[in-house]
Order: structure tokens, then C-alpha cells, then sequence
């Protein structure tokens, strides 16, 4: 009789846990979720801005055309990301290319003092610090899901149910490059 309570305290133990640590999992898995949409927002508004900003620069730089092309092949390439690691890829390269096309637009005076392209560039300056943010608080809920999938004994719950790692959101090459400053 006393073992026979003693394995039903155990197999009741061990189902609290497999419950608790399930449902700890799955709220982990949605905080990263979540914190992508975070960035998915900011990377659509982002995209929604470069149109504008680069109609502003065609008018006044004119043979610039390879850096405008860059640009908006790059936004295009971030609009039809299906997955987040397409997302993360085209998100970093259409901020590389944004980056060229602002030291481009340092050769124009008469651009660098446009109302309308002040305004963009700022816009465009506000978001990529949100998503710098969003980026950050991303990784934060990645580094705490993956640890949760793979410590001891949640593990063994996060592989009968089949969690999966989630990607965190690394810089590019260029984005890690120490840059140039020249006088």
C-alpha cells in the first residue's frame, strides 16, 4: 500500500513537471514570436519609408542610379522574405545598402538640405534605432528559449514535444567591419 502512494507521488511529480515545463516552453517560444513581430513591424515601415527617400534622391543625384538600383533591390528582397531567416538576410543587406546610399548623399549639398529628405533620412534614423532595440530584445528571448531547450531537464521535454531552436539576429560582415573615418 505505502509503495503503491509512493509511485503515484512520483508519477504525479514527474507529471507536474513534464506540464510545467511544457508550458514554460511554449511561453518562451511565443515571447520570441512576439519579439519578431516586434521587428517585422519596424522592418515594414522601414521598407514603406525607402520609396519616398529614394524618389527624393533621384531628383538630385541623377548618375547615381547603381546605388538607388542597390537599394531598391535590396527593399524588394526584404518585402517578398518569407521566412525569418530571409528577413534577417535582406534586412541587413537593405541596411548596408542604406548606408551607401547616405554616403552617397553626402556628395550633395543641395539633397543634404532638403526639408523632405531631412525628414525621411530622420524617420528612417528613428526606426533603424527601434529595430536596433527590437534586434536586442529579440536575441534576449532567443538566448532564453535555446537555453531552456537545451538544459537539463527540460530538454528531455522540449525533445518529446518537438520544440525547435529559433534563429537569433546576427550582423552582417559589413555591419561588423571597423568603419573609415577619413579627414
Amino acid at each position: 500500500m505505502i509503495a503503491l502512494i509512493i509511485v503515484g507521488v512520483i508519477v504525479l511529480l514527474l507529471i507536474v513537471f513534464v506540464i510545467g515545463s511544457y508550458n514554460s516552453l511554449v511561453n518562451l517560444r511565443n515571447k520570441v514570436k512576439d519579439q519578431w513581430s516586434q521587428i517585422d513591424v519596424l522592418l515594414k515601415r522601414r521598407n514603406d519609408l525607402i520609396p519616398n527617400l529614394v524618389e527624393t534622391v533621384k531628383g538630385y543625384a541623377t548618375h547615381e542610379k547603381e546605388t538607388l538600383d542597390e537599394v531598391i533591390s535590396a527593399r524588394n528582397s526584404a518585402v517578398s522574405a518569407k521566412t525569418p531567416g530571409e528577413e534577417i538576410k535582406s534586412a541587413n543587406m537593405l541596411t548596408d545598402a542604406l548606408n551607401h546610399l547616405f554616403a552617397v548623399a553626402e556628395n550633395y549639398p543641395d539633397l543634404k538640405a532638403n526639408t523632405n529628405f531631412l525628414d525621411l533620412q530622420n524617420n528612417l534614423k528613428e526606426t533603424e534605432d527601434k529595430i536596433a532595440y527590437a534586434r536586442q530584445f529579440y536575441n534576449d528571448s532567443v538566448l532564453v528559449y535555446k537555453n531552456k531547450l537545451e538544459m537539463f531537464p527540460s530538454n528531455i521535454v522540449a525533445s518529446i514535444f518537438n520544440f525547435k531552436p529559433e534563429e537569433f539576429f546576427e550582423a552582417t560582415e559589413a555591419e561588423k567591419e571597423t568603419p573609415q573615418v577619413k579627414f
